[in-house]
């Protein structure tokens, strides 16, 4: 094929499948105005094609996707003046593809879709070339937010240095577990003693009062078997105690000390381990900051995701809660995975807390997997998330 034609849909990876497999020379989109008039979203969508290798004209041509007549004179009118048209109906409205359907019928133009469920694209006419034909493609984390016109930024975690440290993050999470019901108090005091003064630099070396101000004028103590832990797994070191009077020790680096110092870490490195030791993805990123709109300054959007891992053409987006999980957390996953990664994509999110039957319910209406402490206990996540993704 010369040309592609593509009903141009909300789910920014249907639009680009087609184009991935078959590669055209031309891709005219039929879209609604606000796409068609969108030179910005234009560019960003072609700079995509590009830095996955399709030198490809793109093309669009605005349509009320709602009028099947409509759509039909104007694929009249693509077919006239491109040369060797096909049709991809993967995306689309229902009337589009109503329109698309009268369009080849009437012409013997070829036609095909590709089926998520399958993983296949499907001859639906006079398209031989689709037909059983699997989709072989894969997609890194960063390619799903650019797909849809977003970028990704950098986050909280260095994703490049991780590897260093995955044989601590299991015993980390085992920690964790046995300080589960004080850890906020316990990071607390930990964010205390080693905070520095605006103009100080920061080090790894700690040594403060037995006892620091905790929030709202409490006060929170040493908690000297988590300290005795933590030097057990080399996440701290040269721990001295005098009880009741002084702490002192060395952070095993900067990267350590950072994730001491904040209640979410652990959870968060912990569920990204899980995703490494499934060995199914092709990517794993933990804290994906997500730039909707691909712009920087004070007007952009953004939007971090705890961990976000890829399959193929499949993105599992994770969201991580220490603590009790509430249905506005549940809403913001439901729409960010939506907007990244369309109608195949697996949204999770994993608690170390129990799942209540109310958010339990929530989250099966938004079609979100819920991962808690039991399964975390038994040491069942990993297989867990095989079976989110029907591995």
């Amino acid at each position: 094929m010369k040309t592609l034609i593509e009903i141009y849909d909300e789910r920014a990876i249907e639009n680009v499948i087609g184009p991935e497999t078959f590669r055209p020379e031309d891709i005219v989109f039929l879209c609604p105005a606000e796409i068609a008039q969108d030179k910005r979203g234009q560019e960003k969508l072609k700079a995509f094609f590009h830095t996955r290798g399709l030198q490809v004209r793109l093309h669009f041509m605005e349509c009320s996707m709602y009028k099947a007549d409509t759509i039909y004179q104007q694929l009249q009118e693509i077919a006239a003046r491109y040369e060797d048209c096909v049709v991809d109906v993967t995306g689309g409205t229902d009337a589009a593809l109503f329109g698309a359907g009268m369009f080849c019928q009437e012409t013997g133009t070829p036609v095909f879709t590709y089926s998520r469920k399958k993983n296949r694209f499907y001859n639906i006419s006079n398209a031989p070339f689709a037909d059983d034909l699997p989709c072989d493609l894969e997609y890194k984390v960063e390619e799903f937010f650019r797909m849809a016109g977003g970028e990704m930024r950098k986050g909280r975690v260095d994703n490049k240095i991780l590897a260093d440290y995955m044989d601590k993050f299991d015993a980390f999470f085992e920690v964790f577990l046995r300080h589960r019901r004080r850890w906020p108090n316990e990071i607390t005091f930990l964010q205390r003693i080693s905070q520095v003064a605006y103009e100080e630099e920061i080090t790894t070396h700690v040594k403060g009062a037995y006892t620091q101000k905790g929030e709202r004028g409490s006060r929170v103590k040493a908690n000297p078997a988590l300290l005795e832990e933590l030097q057990q797994i080399g996440f701290i070191s040269s721990l001295k105690i005098v009880p009741e009077e002084s702490v002192e020790f060395d952070f095993a680096d900067l990267n350590v000390r950072a994730w001491l110092r904040d209640v979410g870490s652990v959870l968060e490195l912990y569920m990204y381990k899980k995703c490494i030791d499934a060995g199914i993805f092709k990517d794993v990123v933990s804290s994906a900051v997500v730039d909707w709109d691909g712009t920087r300054g004070r007007d952009s959007v953004s939007n971090e995701i705890d961990v976000v891992a890829t399959r193929g053409v499949i993105p599992m987006f994770i969201s991580c809660k220490a603590t009790e999980v509430k249905t506005e957390a549940l809403n913001e996953l439901a729409i960010l995975r939506d907007r990244f990664g369309g109608k195949g994509a697996k949204a999770v999110i994993a608690t170390s807390d129990h799942c209540v039957s109310a958010i339990r319910h929530r989250a099966a209406q938004l079609g979100i997997a819920v991962i808690d402490r039991e399964e975390m206990e038994a040491g069942a996540v990993s297989e867990r998330l095989k079976i989110i993704m029907k591995v």
